[in-house]
């Protein structure tokens, strides 16, 4: 009890303490932004690109900034040009009055921008004329046109023109707002020249005989090495040791110390700040003592305690904020699984709507199938008499004695004589002797009504089409929708089970001794596992097959093999293992088929194919004839077959599919027939789908059982009823399918069908393609070598699927 008390009674002073940190954090950001925002934190840049120079006379930094403020925040423009002024009055006023003149110089030379439509593109160009005009006047005034300074005021303008380039790239990195997800190299290069351009600028200033420019620039090397590791913070190093080296030659020996600090800090980064620390503290020591003796050791040492002690300081909270830009660290891989799965959500929710929009519009095809037939009979009868009464009676003296005195029986006995004619053609006696009698132009009745017999045909059969159409696009749309309601369930699926199943499978492996680096879960549904390892092992031996599938099996329940093994050739190299499910049932085929007369060109086509999630298809597609038309009669139903039944629709949707596109594409009598079977790995169930094709034979033992159907082929009817049938498979099962050329083959055999279960029988060979060419042998031999029809053999054996490794226990199972 007492321990339950303390818990309660600390959580107010952790939600407090956490309170303060999110609310200095908040403040720390506001501060920043409303700096940022009110031009605060661009004046300190101006201040002190003010008075950078390198070379002990360059100064390409003060025109290229402003070149960059005058593009992004132009109300800034003159009290930037103010501060770099006053800078630059800190170190010399000569330089001051060139950062004057130039900066003069470029904004008279911007006045021709103003009415260009992209001005950014000529700044560079601007920033280079606005350095090289103040010098020239300056050499011009003191008579000063010697090779050298020529040679530094040309350097000096190639400098302001590449650094508008590089400050353009980094000054809106500084922002607040930041809508990139991450920063790219080039970025980082040119953020890291800018902060050291703007440290150049603090040289001159020292505290206690301690510069100021080696306690920020040391900071800089170690916040971004602790950040980014070691390959950032060496090139930090590199980059801002050459940029402080060129303003003053006494700081040459920084780049060395710096690049390795940061190279040795970014190394102990796993030893957290201190590490890092330690890092600085040793590379400061190192090159203490090679440069100058260990003469200005005690100042770098005091220096780098400073830049220790403000990394010491640095919130946490900043260094991750800062670790979500730069590619390669936790944070960033953080963020980035956050973006991928706001992503996700917002994908699942789109295809969710696009699902219900499909259905809406499938339901709104199958509500225009309402009507009942009984009123569409009667209404096309009424239309099809007003026609003809149009044509005949309606200038008839006797029109209103007919339909309208005598209504009905007019209309009845029309009505009978449009049944007459429609069925015989000509009227009988007895209906002949009634219209006589009637009206008073029987004759010109009879022919009138002929003729509009043929366009009343006609427009029932295209209203039969249309109907069917309708029909086929409500099916194709169901279909969709059902596809894509699956799809953004999938989507949508808890990662809490992904990340629970991940804690025991990197529990379980580390105990082990298996070293992990990466884990990542992309399924775990029922037989349609899909796992990726990434792990550290000294020469492998086959451990993913042998131990870690076997752990997978007893933690995930189901048999996990190794789908796919990229095995690094070094000694403690990283492997990259891919696991999947295992089927609980495999299949071996063999496939037999000849042409008619031995061509090469068969009308007969099969594919064998997985259709994912444990699902594997056979089918056999025989085109109606012979030759090259028939085999791409054939082919073109399989190649619809497998689209189809590749993207998730129902087996017997996607034959409906098949048998409206074919009945619809074309008049001409061109048909074929489709032997499909779905066989379901997991559980042996297999489905059979026959339109228009011979029966299929499952060998068990010694029995021999039958599958077929009586549908007729495909593209001859457009409503084409589906059959479909289930059998059980049993291991050692062997499915034997078959075009009508074997069945049709044996003609001189009474019972074609016994013969067929007899042969079968005496096969005692278990290999598929050899009971499949055992089969077409018997079947030309019965035609004493003549081949009469295309014909196509299919033998599959079903076997159960044993793995080589049985699973292995883990020592401590989650409850």
């Amino acid at each position: 009890m007492l321990g339950t008390v303390s818990k309660r009674e600390s959580r107010p002073s952790a939600v407090r303490g956490s309170g303060i940190v999110r609310g200095l954090q908040k403040a720390s950001f506001g501060t920043f932004s409303f700096m940022a925002n009110k031009g605060v934190f661009h004046m300190v840049l101006a201040l002190l690109l003010g008075r950078a120079i390198i070379l002990s006379s360059m100064a390409p930094f003060g025109v290229a900034f402003l070149a960059v403020i005058w593009w992004l925040k132009r109300p800034l423009v003159i009290p930037v040009t103010i501060m770099m002024a006053a800078g630059a009055s800190t170190y010399s006023y000569g330089h001051a009055g060139f950062i004057v003149g130039a900066s003069t110089t470029f904004l008279l030379l911007s006045l021709a921008l103003r009415k260009t439509s992209h001005p950014q593109k000529w700044l560079p160009m601007i920033a280079l004329m606005a350095s090289l005009i103040p010098r020239t006047v300056s050499l011009a005034l003191l008579d000063r046109w010697q090779l050298y300074e020529l040679t530094l005021m040309v350097a000096e303008g190639v400098l302001a023109f590449i650094l508008v380039l590089i400050f353009m790239q980094s000054i809106p990195l500084l922002t607040p707002q930041r809508y990139q997800p991450s920063l790219t190299n080039e970025e980082i290069v040119c953020l890291i020249i800018l902060l050291a351009s703007v440290l150049t600028g603090m040289i001159g200033w020292q505290v206690q005989g301690v510069a100021v420019v080696d306690i920020f620039a040391r900071y800089l090397v170690i916040l971004m090495a602790y950040t980014a590791g070691a390959a950032i913070g060496s090139t930090v190093g590199v980059v801002t040791g050459l940029v402080l080296s060129l303003s003053n030659m006494d700081h040459i020996y920084q780049m060395s110390l710096l690049a390795f600090s940061g190279l040795l800090g970014g190394l102990l980064k796993e030893g957290k700040k201190a590490g890092v620390s330690v890092g600085l503290i040793v590379g400061t020591l190192l090159i203490g003592f090679y440069v100058s003796s260990g003469a200005d050791l005690p100042s770098s040492l005091w220096a780098s305690a400073c830049a220790v002690v403000l990394f010491m300081l640095t919130p946490n909270s900043w260094v991750k904020q800062l670790s979500r830009y730069v590619p390669g660290t936790d944070e960033h891989h953080s963020e980035q699984q956050k973006y991928l799965q706001k992503v996700r959500d917002v994908t699942a929710v789109r295809v969710g709507k696009f699902s219900d929009v499909f259905q809406a519009l499938s339901k709104s095809f199958t509500h225009l199938e309402s009507p009942k037939e009984d009123n569409g009979e009667a209404e096309e009868v009424d239309y099809f008499l007003s026609h003809v009464t149009e044509k005949t009676c309606q200038s008839c003296f006797k029109k209103e004695k007919c339909w309208v005195n005598q209504f009905d029986d007019t209309h009845n006995l029309m009505t009978d004589l449009m049944h007459e004619l429609d069925e015989r053609g000509e009227p009988s006696r007895v209906m002949r002797k009634n219209v006589d009698q009637h009206c008073v132009k029987p004759q010109k009745l009879i022919d009138t009504m002929n003729h509009e017999l043929s366009f009343y045909h006609a427009n029932k059969e295209l209203k039969r089409q249309v109907h069917e159409s309708r029909k086929f696009v409500a099916e194709q749309l169901q279909g969709v929708s059902d596809v894509m309601n699956n799809f953004a369930k999938e989507i949508v699926k808890e990662r809490e089970h992904h990340e629970h199943k991940e804690q025991v499978i990197y529990h379980a492996l580390e105990r082990m001794g298996m070293v992990i680096q990466k884990l990542e879960i992309y399924s775990l549904d029922a037989g349609n596992m899909d796992l990726e390892l990434i792990v550290e092992i000294d020469n492998y031996r086959g451990e993913g097959a042998k131990i870690i599938a076997p752990v997978l099996s007893d933690i995930l329940g189901e048999t996990i093999v190794v789908t796919m093994e990229e095995i690094s050739p070094y000694p403690n190299g990283r492997c990259y293992l891919s696991f999947g499910s295992a089927k609980h049932y495999s299949i071996e085929s063999g496939v037999a088929h000849a042409a008619k007369g031995g061509g090469f060109v068969s009308g007969d086509s099969f594919t064998m194919m997985e259709l994912g999630r444990g699902k594997y298809a056979l089918a056999i597609s025989d085109g109606m004839g012979n030759g090259e038309r028939a085999h791409e009669e054939s082919m073109e139903t399989l190649r619809l077959l497998k689209q189809i039944l590749q993207s998730g629709i129902q087996e017997s949707v996607a034959i409906q599919s098949i048998n409206s596109i074919l009945s619809l594409r074309t008049n001409d009598e061109i048909f074929s027939t489709l032997d499909l079977a779905v066989i379901d790995l997991h559980q042996a169930t297999s489905k059979f789908i026959k339109v228009g094709s011979t029966p299929s034979y499952i060998k068990r033992g010694d029995k021999i059982f039958t599958v077929e159907a009586g549908n007729l082929p495909m593209g001859i009817i457009p409503d084409v009823d589906v059959d479909m049938r289930s059998e059980q498979l049993k291991a050692g099962d062997f499915l034997i399918m078959m075009s009508d050329g074997i069945l049709e083959g044996p003609k001189q055999i009474g019972n074609v069908d016994m013969w067929l279960k007899r042969k079968i029988r005496e096969i005692s060979d278990e290999d598929p393609q050899a009971m499949a060419d055992l089969l077409l042998e018997e079947v030309i031999r019965t035609q004493s070598g003549t081949i009469m029809d295309d014909m196509t053999i299919i033998v599959a054996r079903i076997d159960r699927y044993m793995p080589e490794w049985t699973s292995i226990p883990s020592v401590k199972k989650e409850a």
